[in-house]
């Protein structure tokens, strides 16, 4: 008897065990082209969990981690544009990691997702329909012109002082800096942050 038990108890812990979620693999790489700092770079994006982020060098790299499956990354760059798309990506855990350099203009268009946008020097057009988006402001007066909104969510205007929730929260600012930003969302979270 002693012994049955046992061994139910170790199908049991078997059972469990392939249950529990594999850990994740370390990110790769699929995407490494030289880029110069002051350029502009086009991003079209499928569903997904994404950081956009400074680099360490002129160059644009993009690192795909969690649940890959048969999600593709094209990228192309000439003179100062680059354009970038992710596609067919899965629809559970996926993250990718795009990687810029310090300086750059930059148009984001993801379709659905959470996006991070860490501090990067220059213009800014961001769209999404659905999820949550959050952007690094260091320095709200390197701004001359800010537009953000939300179609049905929650809008944190950060260190441009407006928030707002419900339908369609809007921010317009002005200010004394070069850089404009723009960023939209069809419904979820925004918010620019120090």
């Amino acid at each position: 008897m002693f012994k049955l038990k046992a061994n139910v108890v170790v199908l049991a812990v078997m059972g469990l065990a392939s249950c529990t979620k594999a850990p994740d693999e370390p990110p790769v790489v699929k995407a490494d082209k030289p880029f110069a700092a002051g350029g502009s770079i086009e991003m079209q994006l499928d569903g997904g969990d994404y950081t956009v982020r400074a680099g360490s060098g002129e160059q644009i790299r993009v690192s795909f981690a969690g649940n890959t499956g048969d999600a593709t990354a094209e990228l192309t760059a000439s003179g100062g544009h680059a354009n970038l798309a992710i596609k067919d990506t899965p629809h559970n855990n996926f993250r990718a990691t795009v990687e810029v350099p310090g300086t750059a203009d930059l148009v984001v268009h993801l379709t659905a997702g959470n996006l991070e946008m860490s501090a990067v020097n220059g213009n800014k057009d961001i769209d999404s329909k659905a999820g949550n988006v959050s952007i690094a402001i260091p320095n709200r007066d390197d701004y001359g012109n800010v537009d953000a909104s939300v179609k049905v969510g929650n809008l944190d205007a950060g260190p441009f002082g407006e928030s707002g929730s419900g339908l369609s929260p809007h921010l317009k600012w002005s200010g004394p800096g070069k850089y404009s930003l723009h960023a939209s969302l069809g419904a979820g979270n925004l918010e620019l942050k120090h």
